[in-house]
């Protein structure tokens, strides 16, 4: 059965009705991209039935009721409340990669059901933005996310939100733990119009701007056991950057697999489900002086491996580990979230 993201934005204005203020056997017309997608390059049919969801939670049922040249109408036959998320709440801090590469990511974080991607620039990062060409590239990559919704069955979207500098968004982590003022205001938020609905959310805004996260760095160096900084924390922050940095001249000392696994076996024993933070260097990795921001900042070391990941498989490997170990703690105890 086809799936679509329903949209009720177009242009910065709402003009289609809320899905969930329907009633079975009520008619909606289809945004146009949807109409266009179905109708025009699938060859539906009236009578032919489909998903729509709007990012608030589950999935409606439809069915076509009317096609012409340029418009179409379904009607609505039932709600699902079910959203296929994760078993972590996870939050991908990405730096920018080029072409296909940043694609692949956005694609398959989505899939293993990351919540929102945070854009980033940094000293060795490739892509650096001009402000003339956010929008569009922003449009761009929300709608790969979307893409891969519909693809996989999430009826969140994650939320891709405006590049910005690694240097900035180190010194808002470093704002938040300290009890200072959150540069994740919903008012300094931007995310492509498709998706601009979804800020003001609960959902959303629980998981973009918690209170109090503990910070993590992820780097393939040695490994040491002692987590108890982070584990009675609700969020860890976790980096991924190249090995060898103690080379470089920076004192981290890597938190093994086992420290992240007995902070995810607290939250299972209490039934809360964990709230992470991954944040992904770009194609040269992290800078000595981004490195030594982010142990500045509170953030801590954690090894998933002696090789260096590429960009784009990084958060498919950590993403894809974190919930394994998930799982494997429930499973032990007998408890599904």
């Amino acid at each position: 059965m086809r799936r679509f993201f329903y949209s009720y934005q177009s242009d910065d204005v709402a003009v289609y009705p809320m899905l969930y203020s329907l009633k079975v056997g009520d008619d909606v017309d289809l945004p146009m991209d949807i109409c266009h997608h179905w109708c025009q390059v699938l060859r539906a049919k009236v009578g032919d039935v489909g998903v729509l969801f709007d990012g608030l939670g589950g999935e409606y049922q439809v069915c076509l009721s009317h096609i012409d040249k340029k418009s179409a109408q379904v009607t609505l036959q039932g709600f699902d409340k079910v959203d296929r998320e994760a078993n972590i709440h996870a939050k991908l801090a990405l730096v920018m990669s080029r072409g296909d590469r940043m694609d692949y990511a956005i694609q398959k974080a989505t899939e293993l059901g990351v919540v929102a991607i945070q854009l980033l620039s940094s000293h060795h990062g490739e892509v650096h933005l001009k402000s003339q060409q956010v929008d569009k590239k922003l449009a761009h990559w929300q709608q790969i996310a979307i893409s891969a919704c519909e693809q996989c069955g999430l009826n969140r979207p994650p939320l891709l939100l405006a590049p910005m500098p690694i240097a900035d968004y180190l010194s808002s982590s470093a704002d938040v733990s300290n009890d200072k003022h959150n540069t994740n205001d919903k008012h300094s938020i931007k995310v492509s119009n498709s998706v601009a609905r979804l800020i003001d959310e609960p959902y959303y805004q629980r998981l973009l701007m918690p209170s109090m996260p503990t910070s993590m760095l992820i780097t393939p160096t040695d490994t040491d056991n002692d987590g108890m900084n982070f584990l009675k924390s609700e969020h860890i922050k976790l980096m991924l950057s190249v090995p060898n940095v103690d080379n470089a001249g920076v004192d981290i000392r890597a938190k093994g697999l086992l420290t992240v696994l007995n902070h995810i076996k607290s939250h299972v024993k209490n039934h809360v489900k964990p709230t992470i933070e991954l944040l992904i260097g770009g194609e040269g990795g992290v800078s000595l002086a981004e490195q030594k921001q982010a142990l500045a900042t509170g953030w801590q070391a954690w090894q998933i491996g002696e090789r260096v990941l590429r960009t784009e498989t990084a958060p498919v490997v950590a993403l894809a580990s974190l919930q394994a170990l998930y799982q494997s703690q429930c499973l032990n105890n007998e408890c599904v979230l």
